[in-house]
């Protein structure tokens, strides 16, 4: 069984729709979700579906080989999904190629630093762009630089506000992250 472990800082919508996929699966498994969030809600998704959800603590992640150690222990493969910080080397080189992000835009336009969430769309929506999607993604040590696995895109209309930029994103993310997760896995 390949054992997945997501990292989230929000509400977990994307983590929430890829445990559901890989629920019934023979093969694939999300195991445990973990947040540098005490409160976030994507915790108290997993524990309603039944999935280990851990938070830590910055030092954790950074200084100390906590989360280092806890992630090989339990995950084959990292998936971000919503999560905020950069990723240390010495987990990227304990994972090499099994750190999948998504990020809400065409990369490498809108990509890097402070670049997530309603940042990206209003972005696309001020730049009057004729085009916004998905990105998904290797993580390596820079910000949305990684080898880019998948991109799906669709019409920025003139009439969109950031928020129909978001909600096309959010139908891609659903539709699109868990299958090319379970592509890059099985293919790999």
């Amino acid at each position: 069984m390949i054992r997945i472990v997501i990292l989230a800082s929000g509400s977990g919508t994307n983590a929430e729709n890829i445990i559901k996929y890989f629920k019934g699966s023979k093969s694939i498994s999300v195991v445990q979700v973990l947040s540098n969030k005490k409160n976030a809600k994507v915790l108290e998704r997993a524990k309603q579906l039944k999935i280990s959800g851990i938070s830590f603590e910055k030092e954790d992640f950074f200084t100390s080989d906590k989360v280092l150690n806890l992630l090989k222990s339990t995950a084959d493969y990292i998936i971000l999904a919503g999560f905020l910080w950069k990723i240390p080397t010495k987990i990227i080189e304990a994972f090499p190629n099994k750190i999948i992000n998504i990020h809400p835009a065409l990369l490498p336009k809108y990509g890097g630093k402070g670049m997530y969430g309603m940042h990206v769309h209003e972005a696309v929506v001020k730049n009057k762009e004729k085009k916004s999607g998905i990105t998904i993604h290797f993580v390596n040590e820079n910000y949305d630089e990684g080898g880019i696995i998948f991109q799906k895109n669709f019409d920025v209309l003139p009439s969109d506000s950031a928020e129909d930029v978001a909600n096309k994103v959010h139908i891609l993310e659903y539709e699109y992250f868990p299958k090319i997760i379970e592509q890059v896995i099985k293919g790999q």
